[in-house]
């Protein structure tokens, strides 16, 4: 099975970046980063020590509802190049040694069962093994330390 690692979408990115209020309502906090840990959830890279980022409270689901969780991601302050989706684990993810892996529905609720704490390298196997289940609309992918979102992985659809 082919994924994709989705960066989050450049229009919610861009509206951040430009003032626009997180999910709590909240303007975003600006710092300048010192180079460690400071991971773009748009370009999928770290932002550099001395670079301005953004923290902002961000819910990857559609809608409120119990299993849409809230949590702080951090984005480049200035304008990025959002990281292509593509089938190969993004080399700033390599650096941590292991995430949680969760499925979710259609109806964007937590598919119970799914959730794991799971080596880097084992990440696309996983993540494969959930999307098969029909169930099982997408993936997210969060820190195993802090548990925030990191990315979104989906099965690529071809029509056959």
């Amino acid at each position: 099975m082919s994924l994709r690692y989705i960066a989050l979408p450049t229009d919610r990115v861009r509206a951040l970046q430009a003032g626009a209020v997180d999910d709590y309502g909240l303007m975003p906090e600006r710092r300048v980063s010192d180079g460690d840990g400071m991971p773009c959830r748009h370009c999928l890279k770290n932002i550099e020590a001395g670079s301005g980022y953004l923290i902002v409270a961000f819910r990857p689901f559609p809608a409120l509802q119990p299993y849409a969780e809230t949590g702080p991601i951090f984005l480049h302050a200035e304008e990025c190049k959002r990281a292509e989706e593509g089938d190969v684990l993004p080399q700033m993810f390599r650096e941590t040694p292991d995430y949680i892996l969760r499925g979710y529905d259609h109806d964007d609720r937590i598919v119970y069962g799914s959730g794991a704490v799971v080596r880097t390298e084992m990440i696309g196997d996983y993540a494969g093994e959930l999307l098969r289940q029909p169930e099982i609309a997408y993936v997210h992918m969060r820190s195993a330390r802090n548990n925030c979102y990191q990315c979104r992985i989906e099965r690529v659809h071809t029509d056959l």
